[in-house]
């Protein structure tokens, strides 16, 4: 099933030099390795054409082909690192494979192995925002609750002096004067191929957001997957 005609990829980024929870990307979470429940959503997904893996551990590799995602190509060094952002992987692995297949594609979708309880209304809900309203990236975000509003942060120095953050703010604005704030969730992200190509970036000039006001968790730690799990077990998902 196409979405007006465009062809769409499935990038799945999962490097292997976790620090926090080695190899996390392929570390169990209710019997199956981590990145094997967004393999099970994409698949979910009649929309895409093509999903792949991009890892530069083909350990990593070898279990996301065992779940059903492509392995087609090693992410090489350079762009493996831990302060290496999401553009040049995301760039390197559509050029990747747009050269084996050898045709270009529209839309690419990144769906990062560590937000598992993401929903296949939640992908579907950016790529068709993206399609049909003609944005350049579209990222799903969740409300920022009020304690931990931009206005109220603080830097702290080396001899312990403290600085708001934003120097023109007011030192303890009251909760009801606080405009909503949104924080990344990295449940789903789509971008155009001119986003990725021309404008080198993951937020293009005209980037849009889908609000999704269900809790989620992005994993990071080993409390993290007992805290998804405890999730998935109680709602039946597991």
């Amino acid at each position: 099933m196409a979405l007006k005609g465009k062809r769409i990829l499935a990038v799945v980024p999962a490097r292997g030099g976790s620090k926090g929870v080695p190899r996390k990307n392929i570390h169990p979470l209710a019997g199956l390795p981590l990145l094997a429940h967004t393999s099970r959503l994409i698949a979910t997904l009649p929309y895409v054409d093509r999903a792949v893996v991009s890892t530069d551990d083909p350990v990593i590799g070898e279990a996301a082909v065992a779940h059903g995602l492509a392995f087609p190509f090693v992410r090489p060094p350079d762009i493996s690192g831990d302060l290496v952002g999401d553009w040049p992987v995301l760039e390197h692995a559509c050029r990747e494979v747009e050269r084996i297949d050898g045709r270009p594609y529209d839309v690419v979708v990144m769906l990062q192995p560590t937000s598992p309880l993401r929903r296949a209304e939640h992908v579907t809900a950016v790529v068709t925002k993206l399609v049909d309203e003609g944005w350049d990236a579209v990222w799903t975000v969740s409300p920022t609750d009020s304690k931990y509003h931009p206005i109220k942060a603080l830097t702290v120095a080396a001899d312990g002096a403290m600085e708001l953050c934003l120097p023109d703010a007011p030192a303890n604005p009251p909760r009801q004067q606080l405009g909503p704030v949104f924080h990344r969730n990295g449940a789903a992200y789509a971008f155009s191929r001119d986003c990725l190509f021309e404008q080198k970036t993951i937020k293009g000039k005209r980037t849009a957001a889908v609000v999704i006001e269900t809790p989620l968790v992005s994993i990071d730690t080993l409390a993290d997957f007992a805290k998804v799990e405890a999730i998935m077990q109680g709602s039946g998902a597991a």
